[in-house]
């Protein structure tokens, strides 16, 4: 079935890229915008929406999430993200655990999420492959804009607590690291044997750690204490491999090293509580001190940790600390975007980008605001009765 063409009129539309246009347009033709300005000619036969008092921005993105692989209100059933038969799975895909029907998924488009980063949980040193999908569908693999997006790695005090309890490496932090070098260093030496046509049975696991050390994707690292994620810097530069830090939560006390090493950044869960050691000095004042020392950073839920449709008042709460209200969008839209490797589709209003927005009631960062409508590929897959 064809697509109307459709024209969101008289918004005040903020693209995510920091410029806010009033009494605009944002013009959709099937999947794409083909159009976003004050003065973009609404074609006759467009399907035209009257914004008039409203605000139309990008489809929100959260770029750290286990939608789909830890269900909401399920329990052990639904637990599917953290495979801990051993602390290193890196041929382990998040893609093949997502339910896309799970509730997270329809909590994600009544609040403007219209993108996710989906990952395994923290457990292991190597968790596995990492996939980017929108939140609209029934079918998995149609969801799916990157695949894989990223390696998930971990340390502190996650992997620490499992695998203690089994009496097994890593027990401390010092295992966590060695752990990580030795199976890098066994994927350098995969690569070279497979280079010269000695490989005589394939690996998954190495495999799947090929594309990290070939830069293709990067590998992303829960880390939250500072000298963990100054551990995980150091092996980054060790192996010339690319690196995320996911969480960053004492990030606040070396901002120097981490714009020193170049990374992008997420924060967050940081509406969580206090749950553990390694989050005694957790606060949106980690988001200001990084954004201060000019490091690419992006908010996070750790959906279900927080639940994502607090992803936007995560935002408020980093901008009532001092993050500007333009940096807070862009680490929920285009920074996000650039975070997981897909600003060339999603991320801001922009011609050719597909067709993610959210038309919300007043300001996405007005404590009064609702979300009116979400709209996913062209397609409204939210709205909300008014």
């Amino acid at each position: 079935m064809l697509k109307m063409m459709k024209a969101y009129t008289n918004a005040t539309v903020l693209d995510g890229l920091g410029n806010t246009y009033e009494r605009a347009v944002v013009l959709i033709d099937s999947e794409k915008i083909i159009g976003v300005g004050e003065h973009i000619s609404v074609p006759a036969d467009a399907d035209v929406i009257d914004c008039e008092e409203r605000f139309v921005t990008p489809g929100i993105i959260d770029v750290h999430t286990h939608l789909g692989v830890h269900e909401s209100g399920v329990g052990v059933e639904g637990q599917d993200f953290n495979e801990t038969s051993q602390p290193l799975t890196p041929h382990i895909r998040a893609l093949d655990a997502i339910n896309p029907r799970e509730q997270g998924f329809q909590d994600a488009r009544e609040c403007g999420v219209t993108t996710v980063q989906v990952m395994p949980g923290s457990a292991n040193v190597i968790g596995g492959e990492m996939v980017v999908l929108k939140t609209a569908g029934h079918v998995v693999d149609e969801m799916v804009i990157r695949n894989p997006s990223g390696m998930k790695g971990a340390f502190g005090e996650n992997p620490k607590r499992v695998y203690s309890g089994k009496q097994v490496s890593p027990m401390t932090r010092m295992g966590v690291a060695a752990l990580m070098r030795e199976t890098f260093m066994k994927a350098q030496d995969y690569r070279e044997k497979k280079a010269r046509g000695e490989v005589k049975e394939r690996d998954l696991g190495m495999e799947q750690l090929l594309p990290v050390l070939e830069r293709k994707i990067p590998l992303r690292t829960h880390a939250h204490r500072a000298d963990d994620i100054l551990t995980a810097i150091r092996i980054s530069r060790e192996f010339d491999i690319e690196l995320t830090v996911e969480h960053c939560t004492e990030g606040h006390l070396i901002p120097e090293q981490v714009a020193a090493a170049g990374v992008h950044v997420s924060v967050g869960p940081t509406m969580s509580t206090r749950s553990k050691v390694e989050l005694a000095d957790k606060g949106f004042h980690t988001l200001v001190a990084l954004d201060e020392h000019e490091v690419p950073v992006s908010i996070t839920t750790d959906h279900p940790v927080i639940g994502i449709e607090y992803l936007i008042t995560s935002a408020v709460n980093a901008v009532k600390a001092g993050l500007s209200e333009e940096t807070a969008l862009r680490a929920i839209t285009s920074q996000a975007a650039r975070h997981i490797g897909v600003d060339d589709r999603v991320g801001s209003l922009e011609e050719g980008k597909d067709a993610d927005l959210v038309v919300w009631t007043k300001h996405p960062f007005d404590a009064y605001t609702d979300v009116v409508e979400t709209v996913v590929n062209g397609e409204t897959v939210f709205r909300r009765e008014m």
